[in-house]
Formats: C-alpha cells, sequence, structure tokens
C-alpha cells in the first residue's frame, strides 16, 4: 500500500495560465455561433465551471453544440495562452520539495495532455477527488490553489484547504468570502512565500 504523501493541486486557467479572458472570448463566440447571446462579463463571472454547468447558469438551460463551439473557438485562440510569471518555477520548487503536484481542471481534455474522467466539473468536487486519487493524496495533507470561487467552492467541498489568486478577476474579498485560507497576488507571489503561510505548514507537515 502507497502511503500518502503532501500535495498541492492547481487549477490550469486563470491560476497557472492567463487564459481567462480567452476563454470568454470563446465562449462568447461560440454563443453566436449557436445563435445565442450573453454578455461578456456575465461569461467571464463563470468560467472556471465546466460546460455543462457554465452554459445552463448563464442561460437557464442547456444548449447543444455549444461547448463544442467553444472547444473550436478557444482552439483558435491558443496561440495567445501564455503562463504566468513564476508558474513554472513554484511547480518545479514544489517537486522539488516532494510534494505531488497534480491539476484539477475543468478544461477539456483536447487542451491538456490528460485529464482525469469525472462525473461533474467544478463547483462540484469530482476533479479534486480524482485528482488526490491520482496523486495518492489525502485531504487532511493537501491545499488546493485556484483563481475563482467555483475553484473554492469545489475544495472546499472535496474537504480540502484552497488558497487563492487574484489572476483570473476575482476580487480578493469574493475570494476569501469563498474560503480562501489566503488569498495572493499571483503564483509569483506564492513562490516567494514558501516559506510562510499555508504552504509552509504543508511544507512542514
Amino acid at each position: 500500500m502507497h502511503e500518502s504523501r503532501a500535495g498541492v493541486l492547481f487549477d490550469l486557467d486563470g491560476t497557472l495560465v492567463d487564459t481567462n479572458y480567452l476563454h470568454t472570448l470563446a465562449w462568447s463566440r461560440a454563443l453566436h455561433d449557436v445563435g445565442m447571446w450573453a454578455p461578456m462579463n456575465a461569461i467571464h463571472r463563470l468560467v472556471g465551471m465546466g460546460g455543462d454547468q457554465l452554459v445552463p447558469r448563464l442561460l437557464g438551460h442547456d444548449v447543444p453544440g455549444a461547448s463544442d463551439a467553444r472547444s473550436r473557438r478557444y482552439n483558435e485562440l491558443l496561440g495567445e495562452v501564455r503562463a504566468f510569471p513564476g508558474a513554472a518555477e513554484l511547480l518545479r520548487n514544489l517537486h522539488n520539495a516532494g510534494v505531488a503536484v497534480v491539476l484539477a481542471t475543468s478544461s477539456p481534455p483536447d487542451e491538456l495532455d490528460a485529464k482525469q474522467d469525472v462525473d461533474k466539473s467544478k463547483p462540484a468536487p469530482d476533479l479534486f477527488h480524482a485528482a488526490m486519487r491520482a496523486g495518492m493524496i489525502e485531504p487532511a495533507r493537501a491545499l488546493a490553489v485556484g483563481d475563482s470561487v467555483w475553484d473554492l467552492q469545489a475544495a472546499r467541498a472535496a474537504g480540502l484547504g484552497c488558497v487563492g489568486v487574484e489572476t483570473g478577476g476575482f476580487s480578493q474579498h469574493e475570494l476569501a468570502e469563498a474560503g480562501a485560507l489566503h488569498v495572493y497576488q499571483d503564483v509569483r507571489e506564492i513562490g516567494r512565500q514558501l516559506l510562510t503561510g499555508p504552504l509552509a505548514t504543508l511544507l512542514s507537515g
């Protein structure tokens, strides 16, 4: 039997890579493609959910073909995707410290090398449960990092402590209200504070 280890479960979009506004644009164009419309500010507030939950929340009903159209529109924008400064260094430093690093994201599988098979996307906890299984991580020894209230709601529902970053468009107050133990400006600030705060407690445990 494998012993559980400390782990950090990262959201991807808006946390490690600067893509939330690209997703907003992709959804806006996709809705136009299927004959629907919603204001972009309303779309942006729901980025972080999977399409199975975003569209019904946004429009009040599901729209056949909307998620496929969004994938096509997002693929057109892939050349504009950039990682946030400090993201790669943070992941590398955590790995070198013996901490399991796992992605828990609602991004479709064609946008990732791999994705756990789950029934429901965020804010349901399924992704975090799957990520913990993949990394052999126990909730008591894990911390989730995300940029949206949907990330934090999902993490808390999975029994995880969580911290937020402000790079996805949600405010410090909103992330704290959603349950963040601490809110950082970005992942680079997390990297600078590895020896203090929630991550330091995890690393020392």
